[in-house]
């Protein structure tokens, strides 16, 4: 892997941060793209149900391009919670909000340059559209934003006190329809996946630490002189990271445990069942065959098994999200490898689930 330079983190410092304000914007994703997560498309419909139908439609057509806006996030004041993302917004001038949210002042990216134009403008044109597609429309952990989606959110953020005012109000509705409730059963578990970060970092080293707390991921590029940890519910087991300043990078990393659901009531967790159905496709078993005894990309892997690259990589997404694979990025480049002690965590989960329930626990409720 000649291509491959480990990760320069000897004297990256280690901060923390932790609230459930950076979960109210994951959620948010999950609820949209619950296929990712491998949740039930059915019950993440029923939640958006809740929401006012003016606000969910906003929701449904700009949460793709709103992203998890980390670094607004990382400035709140305490406690870092829905209320202090609401407050803050509350404080914002309406035609600001949508700007100040996606840290759009500051301009380095191309699209940011050319949105804060169209805000300012308050049109767009098919020149405008041309130009933001390749910027904007391009796949994101999974997602392909197409141009039907980027027209949608053009055509509300070229109104900005209407798009501000809609933020706003959308974020509200969905606090008191779900999040209100969930951060209550969140929170704890945030603080005790700050803590049990806290102790791994007294005796493993940064790319230990890292590779630890996201199951598995490494990355081969400089982290920089700060490394901001912030736990995340719902986004487990997958990760983000993101700038936040000028040497300093935020990693969300999940911290749900294995043994508990996603969704609130669920009986079986979702951990150990998205491990079993990985493990139950006959392919995903011949691609950790593979992987077992050596590291691989995807187009390795996509020439040893005869198979499309696109099918590959969907598979590899699944194993990704059980935890059987160990993933290193390498600037455009991603190298797979078997994690094979998590079938022994799989084990000792399934082992605990078939011992501990009870016989007559109520599965009916979501």
């Amino acid at each position: 892997m000649s291509g491959k330079k480990p990760a320069d983190t000897h004297h990256t410092a280690l901060l923390w941060d932790v609230g459930t304000a950076y979960e109210l914007f994951v959620s948010l994703h999950v609820l949209h793209e619950p296929e990712l997560f491998d949740l039930r498309p059915s019950w993440a419909a029923k939640i958006r149900s809740r929401i006012p139908v003016t606000e969910r439609t906003f929701l449904e057509e700009i949460y793709s391009f709103l992203n998890f806006p980390l670094e607004w996030l990382y400035n709140l004041p305490e406690p870092k919670n829905a209320i202090s993302v609401i407050y803050s917004l509350q404080h914002i001038n309406p035609a600001e909000r949508g700007i100040s949210l996606l840290g759009l002042v500051k301009g380095l990216k191309p699209e940011s340059k050319l949105l804060l134009k169209l805000a300012e403008r308050r049109t767009w044109d098919k020149e405008d559209l041309a130009t933001l597609i390749p910027l904007m429309c391009k796949e994101e952990g999974g997602r392909n934003h197409d141009e039907k989606a980027l027209i949608k959110y053009l055509n509300w953020w070229v109104r900005p006190e209407d798009f501000g005012n809609m933020l706003l109000s959308s974020l509200q509705a969905y606090h008191l329809a779900f999040f209100e409730q969930e951060e209550q059963r969140v929170g704890p578990v945030l603080r005790t996946g700050l803590d049990h970060a806290r102790q791994l970092a007294e005796h493993l080293t940064v790319p230990e630490l890292i590779s630890e707390l996201s199951q598995g991921v490494s990355f081969d590029e400089p982290i920089g002189k700060e490394l901001v940890l912030v736990p995340t519910f719902w986004m487990t087991p997958l990760v983000q990271l993101e700038k936040v300043g000028a040497d300093r990078q935020l990693f969300l990393f999940g911290a749900r445990p294995s043994t508990m659901s996603a969704i609130p009531g669920e009986l079986v967790p979702d951990g150990l069942l998205i491990t079993l159905k990985a493990l139950a496709d006959p392919t995903r078993l011949k691609i950790l065959n593979y992987l077992s005894k050596e590291e691989l990309t995807p187009s390795e892997l996509s020439r040893r098994l005869n198979l499309r690259a696109p099918t590959v990589v969907h598979h590899l997404k699944e194993l990704r999200l059980s935890g059987l694979v160990n993933l290193t990025l390498s600037g455009q480049e991603k190298y797979y490898r078997a994690r094979l002690e998590a079938l022994d965590s799989t084990h000792a989960d399934l082992k605990r689930f078939l011992t501990n329930t009870p016989a007559d626990a109520d599965e009916s409720k979501s």
